[in-house]
């Protein structure tokens, strides 16, 4: 291939996978998926290799992913598989670290020759079991378990395994939408790719993916070997869920190669904020490329140079079968950990730590709701709030952003519209940014309740309430968050971060999300930044 082909096929594929992801958009049922991007889609390779990722998606969904493909073709070789096949599973170990997320593998085949693979995953709002939470003492409490299965066989759907899902979970219509939804992007990007191949005149994409993962696995490693050699270390204590949990990181850097040791962090817990490892590698990983070659593509050439090690049975390599639902509340966690090693190497670069951990509680209607049973209808909501990251050298930290996980907040209409709960508030918290002189990013404040002055139910997997993110270089550090409600008569409840609470009857919920760090003195800060703090109701006196 020339290099202007090599150009020409590269910018098609970023444009394929693109559409690929823009398609389970347009046409998913659970709007965490529609409206927020809860999902990833990818190109692979016959090893199954991630060659392209779309952009659209979440970290933890696209790396965890990069890895899932191999174990499907282990399980599945490139011979047992036929046109019209494809393959499903939302086992966390195989999958993307809990049952939620089912991710979907295609074969594309030019005539009878495979060319290729692509793959999606989304979160689907409801799989059975306790639901959506990290309430589970084990697995198997918290929903439907799915091994790697057809779910096409040469075109042909495998009812028997539809109707078993649907069997099994709460809104069996919106599960079945959302795997029709992943079987029509991979669709959509399968019939893309084999009109690029024959306006390229390629036989397969072996050789361009190839070349591909070749010049992202240099460059990859020429920016690691920038570095230097280096050996580092930080640790981050966060809420957990009884008790307190302890994340470490050891960077190793050298002869190119970049290696992250989470040895001395907790061990495993008993409810279900554990962290399967393909999970801790996925947001790990994502905490090196934010920093280190970020605009070298994110590919299996490029992953190749970030080694993740975690101890077994540690709170970051779960085992089956620990109960996992919930892992995104530690595993999100985890590029503040990465990135806290990095600041030791390239101080000048490297943002402090932020809220982290997106803000998803499911909200679903009560069990004793009164007698007018008219007005409680069945509802499960899975709305996502963001705080502040950290600041960033030279720069104030983002408010109410969705970093690390890029899972945007889903619109006020859209929760109000598809449940009975109205949203009386939704706005920045002021002062919750860390002061500095360089301000954190400011959380939010969400005031709830129910339409009808009913109870309702909310599950909460938040952090960050007890050991908010720290300042750096005699930076503040950014406000805890709240979750508590507040009764009719003014009386108020404090509730923890995580676990599953009812909302008495007329009562509002309200949570404020966590702000991010400062960096520097506040001392230091300029006239004019604090004046426009106070002038945008940042900051009050």
């Amino acid at each position: 291939m020339t290099e202007l082909q090599i150009q020409l096929a590269w910018n098609r594929l970023l444009a394929i996978v693109e559409e690929q992801a823009q398609v389970l958009m347009r046409t998913a049922f659970s709007t965490v998926v529609r409206e927020a991007g809860d999902l990833s889609a990818g190109v692979f390779n016959l090893k199954g290799e991630m060659l392209a990722q779309a952009v659209t998606g979440t970290p933890g969904h696209v790396n965890s992913m990069a890895e899932s493909v191999k174990k499907f073709l282990k399980k599945f070789a490139v011979n047992d598989l036929s046109p019209g096949d494809v393959l499903l599973t939302n086992d966390p170990w195989d999958g993307t670290g809990h049952l939620n997320d089912f991710t979907v593998v295609t074969p594309v085949f030019s005539t009878s020759n495979m060319v290729g693979l692509f793959a999606s995953t989304s979160h689907i709002a409801d799989v059975g079991g306790r639901g959506f939470g990290p309430d589970a003492n084990d697995v198997f409490e918290e929903g439907l378990r799915v091994p790697i299965s057809f779910l096409l066989r040469k075109g042909e759907l495998n009812e028997t395994l539809m109707e078993l899902i649907q069997a099994n979970v709460r809104d069996p219509q919106v599960a079945e939408g959302d795997l029709y939804s992943l079987i029509a992007c991979n669709e959509a990007g399968s019939k893309e790719l084999l009109e690029m191949l024959d306006d390229l005149k390629l036989e397969s994409l072996e050789d361009l993916g190839d070349v591909i993962l070749q010049r992202s696995r240099e460059a990859m490693h020429q920016e690691v070997v920038r570095l230097g050699e280096r050996e580092v270390e930080y640790e981050m204590t966060i809420d957990g869920y009884d008790e307190a949990v302890l994340l470490c990181c050891k960077m190793t850097i050298g002869e190119g190669v970049i290696n992250l040791d989470f040895s001395g962090s907790s061990q495993s817990s008993p409810r279900g904020i554990n962290v399967p490892l393909p999970y801790t590698i996925a947001y790990a990983s994502f905490g090196v490329r934010c920093l280190v070659g970020n605009e070298i593509p994110n590919n299996a050439g490029s992953l190749e140079l970030i080694h993740v090690f975690a101890p077994e049975e540690s709170l970051l390599n779960a085992e089956f079968p620990r109960a996992v639902s919930a892992r995104h509340s530690i595993g999100q966690m985890l590029p503040d950990v990465v990135i806290g090693c990095l600041y030791q190497v390239m101080p000048d670069q490297v943002p402090c730590e932020g809220a982290s951990c997106i803000w998803n509680p499911v909200f679903m209607n009560g069990l004793n709701a009164g007698t007018d049973n008219s007005k409680n209808e069945p509802f499960v909501i899975n709305p996502i709030f963001n705080g502040g990251t950290g600041a960033r050298p030279e720069k104030d930290g983002m408010s109410t952003t969705a970093f690390p996980s890029g899972v945007r907040t889903t619109s006020t209409e859209v929760n109000e519209a598809t449940s009975p709960l109205i949203f009386w508030k939704k706005e920045y918290k002021p002062n919750s940014g860390g002061s500095g002189k360089y301000r954190g990013g400011l959380g939010q404040v969400i005031e709830i309740s129910h339409r009808y002055g009913l109870e309702f139910v909310i599950s909460k997997m938040f952090d960050r309430l007890i050991h908010p993110a720290r300042g750096r270089e005699e930076g503040e550090a950014g406000a805890p968050g709240k979750v508590f409600h507040l009764s009719s008569e003014g009386s108020v409840t404090h509730l923890s971060g995580k676990g599953r609470d009812v909302i008495p009857p007329d009562s509002r919920l309200i949570m404020e999300t966590p702000g991010g760090g400062g960096i520097g003195n506040a001392n230091s800060r300029s006239l004019e930044r604090m004046q426009m703090d106070v002038l945008h109701g940042l900051v009050e006196d």
